[in-house]
């Protein structure tokens, strides 16, 4: 991966040709979006906006197709990545992402009734025939509102992954050891805290179909969250192994999601790192 970047920053022409070779195989389309937001923090809006421009024809074409997700990762990255350089905060950042998915599922509830219903079509096809297979087992569907905000929550995971990557390759190139150090310290500032989880409650208060779209919002808490946990393990000097058992918790217990989200809200007031650095001492 080093060496794709390096190969990136030789030129615009090489950043071109390898943004949009990767968007149009679309199944590396993460890859296009990364090297748009790389050129983007390293030469600034203007160059990523370049290659953005060249990136989003295979982008185009592959809407016709049916598929919006390489566009809209690409449109929500440039953003996040533009923000990123512009404050050098990542809250912020990682709030343009929340921003791109909030506006996909709106915008494919708006404009997109025709794709949301043959998505559906698929899923209602799909689990017809699990119920058919497996005697006694029924399977609710999901509505459009629930589908354009699981899409919604695809694209702002995949601008916040893509925009991870460029930055831990502008630190390899650049800065080594930075992006170690920026994410361990990725803080939600309270006013952003609570503007997000006021929003995320609204949602949640609109009923079943809005579940995912409050989901985007809690996106910031756990990015904020592994970051916490990483700088918590490393202020400890713990091992690897601790972090292994953290992801592993964290993926099959839902009581340990709740818990890191309690604990990103009151880092927001309570740095929970300088009080661990403090007991050390």
């Amino acid at each position: 991966m080093r060496a794709l970047a390096e190969y990136v920053m030789r030129g615009r022409r090489q950043a071109v040709m390898v943004a949009v070779l990767a968007t149009g195989s679309v199944f590396f389309a993460w890859v296009g979006a990364a090297v748009v937001a790389l050129v983007t923090l390293r030469k600034g809006t203007s160059q990523g906006c370049y290659v953005l421009f060249w990136s989003l024809l295979p982008a185009v074409v592959i809407v016709w197709t049916g598929d919006t997700g390489p566009l809209t990762t690409l449109l929500g990255v440039t953003l996040a990545a533009a923000v990123l350089r512009a404050s050098h905060s990542w809250p912020w950042s990682l709030s343009m992402a929340v921003v791109s998915g909030l506006l996909t599922g709106m915008a494919l509830m708006l404009f997109g009734d025709q794709y949301l219903q043959a998505i559906l079509g698929l899923v209602k096809d799909f689990f017809a025939q699990l119920e058919s297979q497996n005697e006694g087992l029924q399977l609710g569907s999901p509505t459009a509102a629930q589908l354009a905000g699981m899409l919604g929550w695809g694209n702002a995971l995949s601008v916040t992954l893509c925009l991870l990557l460029a930055r831990w390759w502008q630190a390899v190139l650049y800065n080594p050891g930075g992006f170690k150090i920026e994410f361990q310290n990725v803080r939600l500032p309270p006013a952003l805290t609570v503007m997000l989880l006021v929003l995320a409650l609204g949602l949640t208060s609109l009923g079943v179909d809005y579940w995912f779209w409050a989901l985007i919002l809690a996106l910031p808490f756990m990015f904020a969250g592994f970051g916490l946990v990483h700088a918590l393990v490393a202020k400890k000097n713990l091992g690897t192994q601790w972090l292994v058992m953290f992801y592993i918790g964290w993926l099959l217990l839902d009581p340990l999601k709740v818990l890191l989200l309690l604990s990103v809200v009151v880092d927001s007031w309570v740095d929970l790192r300088a009080r661990v650095a403090s007991r050390q001492r």
